[in-house]
């Protein structure tokens, strides 16, 4: 499934990797993510085999007319406040969507799976 963005040039065609990628990156660089978590384990395990960096894990993008909704399933770390965590994701993920591919999301679902203690 490709995205849709009407500009005054024309379409462009986004595909949902593409945008899911950018969506991992952003939320795996807030303080307080450990990690993505798997919603389709099967695809995972492929990559996995493959050994391919999976950034995409855990994110889902839907196009209803012109709204774009983001799913982000985390883990997060013990200790942390986790409704900080899931507020700075969701800002992040907005502003790298907005910086980097120019589309802006209606709304981000952060979903959380998990919590992992971080032994030093």
């Amino acid at each position: 499934m490709a995205v849709q963005i009407e500009t005054k040039y024309g379409i462009i065609d986004l595909d949902s990797d593409v945008i899911a990628i950018v969506v991992g990156l952003a939320a795996t660089d807030n303080y307080g993510v450990v990690g993505m978590a798997s919603r389709n384990q099967f695809k995972d395990s492929i990559i996995e085999v493959l050994k391919r960096d999976n950034f995409s894990r855990g994110v889902s993008i839907k196009q209803d007319g012109d709204n774009i909704i983001v799913d982000v399933s985390i883990i997060v770390l013990y200790g942390t406040k986790i409704s900080e965590i899931c507020r700075n994701t969701q800002q992040r993920v907005k502003y790298d969507l907005e910086r980097i591919l120019g589309i802006r999301a209606n709304k981000v679902n952060i979903y959380v799976e998990g919590v992992r203690n971080i032994e030093s």
